[in-house]
């Protein structure tokens, strides 16, 4: 089995950064194809940004040239560097990724979700 983990959410105002984690654990496994997913209230989740393992970036629209995810593979964890931040980015925050487990086996993974509130 494997476990991804959020961290890093919090309340911040207008025009501030954070920074979120996620840790993905466990055993026999190798993370592929990684990604931030985010949901506002009464919204749909929605794609904020992907990497892949050799480090290929991806973003939304409304994201590109604020946000910045990254990976170290060596520790299983990927980031979302969050600059700029804008009230419309307050949502929930979800980590997703591709992972291959002993035997092949190829399953999609979530993470529990991190709560971003930007408000002044």
């Amino acid at each position: 089995q494997v476990q991804l983990v959020e961290s890093g959410g919090g309340l911040v105002q207008p025009g501030g950064s954070v920074r979120l984690s996620c840790v993905a654990s466990g055993s026999g496994f190798i993370v592929y194809n990684m990604g931030w997913y985010r949901q506002a209230a009464g919204k749909q989740r929605e794609l904020v940004a992907v990497i892949t393992r050799g480090g290929s970036t991806t973003y939304a629209d409304s994201v590109k040239g604020r946000y910045t995810i990254s990976r170290d593979n060596s520790k299983n964890t990927m980031y979302l560097q969050m600059n700029s931040l804008k009230p419309e980015d307050t949502a929930v925050y979800y980590c997703n990724a591709d992972v291959i487990r002993t035997g092949w086996v190829r399953n999609d993974y979530w993470g529990q979700g991190t709560q971003v509130t930007v408000s002044a």
